[in-house]
């Protein structure tokens, strides 16, 4: 019985992570209707600047450790949202509105240049942070068996948890959330309302980026390093997972986000973790597949 709890435990970082990544990927997806694993590249971009920063704020500047990861968040944060204003300023709002594919084709060139800029910033080594908040947060005990999570997995999760209940009240009553609504139910529409669509384009691939940035930053110091692949596995993840709730909607997205994020931890717990995500990710497309219907705006 401990033991499962304590895989329940586990699964809140992956699943708290999951969640936000894929309400900032259904904002985009809203807007645009086109699948997007640029936002994966975004994720990981974030991470490889992060950790660019904290190193540099640590060799170069001499800063204490504390200010050296805060100096590369800061980083992360802005190189990461600005990079995302500019992609939806500069690609993503005019290819949405000419071929169906071009968004597609385009976002593979992207993740490539985000990918192989971060590695070649990096010298293509692999940079980790010194473990830090890894002390056992210890929630209940019982002779040799524990429950517990490290500080550093516990803040990730309320931190997620509270990304995404804020991002969820923000399109709720903002005057953002009422024109993005409309934009995403029919553009045409909002412009003849006075909304301009290509600015809610805009604004909405930058909130995505922001949670991508986000989550790249909090998955980095949870990891203590990113790999130069996590562009391509964590854009295409982060398309299928996003679809379990509807790729529309975005609590309900972090809501299938996070379920698979708890079945993939159980599997890790019960299951060979050798074929976790091979298993994961064939699952999820069968369901897709057999529940697939034609969908209406929403």
């Amino acid at each position: 019985m401990l033991y499962a709890l304590q895989q329940l435990l586990n699964a809140l970082p992956i699943a708290s992570l999951y969640a936000a990544l894929a309400f900032g990927y259904a904002i985009a997806f809203a807007v645009t209707k086109r699948a997007d694993i640029t936002y994966g590249a975004l994720f990981a971009f974030s991470g490889h600047v992060f950790l660019l920063g904290a190193h540099w704020g640590w060799n170069r500047l001499f800063l204490t450790f504390p200010a050296a990861l805060g100096l590369g968040a800061a980083l992360a944060v802005i190189v990461g949202t600005g990079s995302g204003v500019l992609i939806g300023r500069q690609v993503v709002a005019p290819l949405s509105r000419t071929s169906p594919n071009a968004l597609t084709v385009a976002a593979l060139g992207l993740l490539l240049v985000l990918m192989e800029g971060a590695r070649l910033l990096s010298g293509t080594r692999e940079l980790w942070l010194a473990p830090f908040l890894n002390g056992p947060l210890i929630l209940w005990s019982e002779g040799n068996m524990r429950l517990s999570l490290t500080l550093l997995q516990a803040l990730n999760s309320v931190l997620l948890v509270m990304l995404v209940a804020g991002g969820g009240w923000f399109l709720a009553v903002s005057r953002f959330g009422r024109n993005w609504r409309a934009v995403c139910d029919d553009p045409l529409a909002a412009e003849l309302c006075g909304v301009a669509s290509a600015r809610i384009c805009t604004g909405a691939y930058g909130l995505a980026a922001l949670f991508a940035a986000l989550c790249g930053l909090l998955a980095t110091a949870h990891y203590g390093t990113m790999d130069f692949g996590a562009g391509l596995v964590f854009g295409l993840k982060v398309v299928l997972i996003a679809a379990v709730g509807g790729h529309s909607q975005p609590l309900r997205s972090a809501a299938g986000a996070a379920l698979f994020g708890l079945c993939e931890t159980l599997w890790s717990g019960y299951g060979p973790a050798l074929w976790r995500d091979a298993a994961m990710l064939a699952a999820l497309a069968t369901l897709l597949v057999i529940s697939r219907r034609e969908r209406g705006p929403v």
